[in-house]
């Protein structure tokens, strides 16, 4: 299955923004750090090995830029709240720096295309089980499954 990235329609942000925030989430700066924020700004819901692919004309500048590097950054700036985790169907988990709100993803069954959906509730957790057995839901993922308008055209 191929995979295909849905670029956000929204402002990218700069390195100074991504050094402000890793400030604000007690990390310290570093350039692999900002450049990994940057990519993964740029390029959402990819996955590390995506990341770690789109940072190779830069790895002069990153000095030890490794794929396990990326893993680690990307688990640190997870931890912080930096950015999100999805775990698509069928493929490696991806990322995003889309955080703080409510949103869900569509994913193509065909292709793998990912892209965001607002959430129809508005406020999490969206949906709540019946019964939580003790757990204070904070979250709940909805994952849309289908096939996307490129791959619906014969």
């Amino acid at each position: 299955m191929a995979t295909s990235i849905e670029h956000a329609s929204r402002e990218r942000r700069d390195s100074a923004f991504w050094q402000s925030s890793l400030r604000r989430a007690g990390l310290r700066v570093t350039r692999q750090r900002v450049a990994v924020l940057e990519l993964l700004d740029a390029s959402p819901h990819s996955s590390a090995e995506r990341i770690f692919a789109a940072a190779t004309p830069q790895r002069a500048e990153l000095g030890s830029l490794t794929l396990q590097a990326v893993y680690g950054i990307l688990d640190d700036l997870g931890r912080t709240g930096l950015v999100r985790r999805f775990d698509a169907p069928r493929t490696a988990a991806r990322f995003e720096t889309r955080i703080g709100d409510n949103h869900h993803h569509a994913v193509c069954d065909e292709c793998g295309r990912i892209e965001d959906i607002d959430c129809a509730v508005g406020e999490a957790p969206c949906l709540v089980p019946a019964s939580p057995s003790g757990f204070a839901v904070h979250t709940a993922e909805v994952v849309y499954r289908g096939v996307c308008a490129d791959c619906a055209t014969p």
